[in-house]
């Protein structure tokens, strides 16, 4: 068997297995968005070259539906705010392995994570990964805004929400949502400062929202609207993340 890896756009890297097994030219999406081309020993590459050329269309819908399962990248390492995380396959069950801040989740090689077992498996473990650094980083956080505002709250509580970013009670006790961790910093920041807003003025009235915009710099307007564009659940991992 001879194999050999094409770049081909739009689809992106391909790999040709010539096959002395191989009766005709076969075409797969495997799990890691791995496209395999099997072909006879009798068949030119330039055939099975083409043969990929002319299912393009059926190779990115089955690329689109690998990313609607899982958001998160196989086989590039990508950062969340403290830490490295790579996923992987290989061996013949879900596993994790951590030194210090670098994490690599290993999945089964049997295409596992193309079903809802294999999407909540890694969910999972994504979400206890920024549960740990929201209450490493939000509360402090917090703390540093509250002392620049000159503004003060009560308790704080870090969730797994599945819509609001967080909440303030009458009691000045401020909840944040987990996933605030997958925001660039200044969105965070305007979550919080959002909050604090809220241990003064409890409503969205006009008196509101000058305090807010007073806060932000008068940047609210903006950020309100930036933020629209993200929800906690439907969210890829802010790769670069500012500070």
């Amino acid at each position: 068997m001879s194999v050999k890896v094409v770049h081909i756009n739009p689809v992106g890297e391909v790999i040709f297995r010539r096959h002395a097994a191989s009766r005709t030219i076969k075409l797969s999406v495997r799990p890691g968005r791995k496209i395999l081309v099997s072909y006879p020993v009798h068949v030119p590459f330039r055939e099975a070259e083409r043969f990929v050329g002319q299912h393009t269309e059926w190779i990115l819908g089955q690329l689109e539906r690998q990313r609607q399962v899982s958001p998160y990248p196989e086989n590039i390492p990508f950062k969340t705010r403290y830490h490295t995380v790579l996923i992987v396959r290989g061996g013949l069950k879900t596993t994790v392995r951590q030194k210090g801040f670098e994490m690599v989740i290993t999945l089964p090689e049997a295409g596992e994570r193309t079903g809802h077992e294999g999407m909540e498996k890694v969910t999972a473990i994504m979400t206890e990964i920024y549960r740990w650094e929201a209450r490493k980083y939000l509360p402090g956080r917090v703390m540093e805004l509250a002392g620049q505002t000159g503004l003060s709250f009560g308790k704080i509580t870090i969730r797994n929400n599945k819509s609001n970013w967080g909440s303030c009670s009458h009691r000045n006790h401020i909840s944040l949502n987990l996933h605030l961790m997958k925001l660039p910093g200044h969105l965070i920041d305007y979550v919080i400062l959002h909050e604090l807003a809220h241990t003064r003025v409890k409503n969205h009235g006009p008196e509101f929202h000058r305090l807010l915009d007073e806060l932000t710099g008068h940047q609210a307007a903006r950020l309100k609207a930036e933020i629209r564009k993200y929800s906690p659940h439907h969210l890829l991992p802010h790769l670069n993340q500012e500070t």
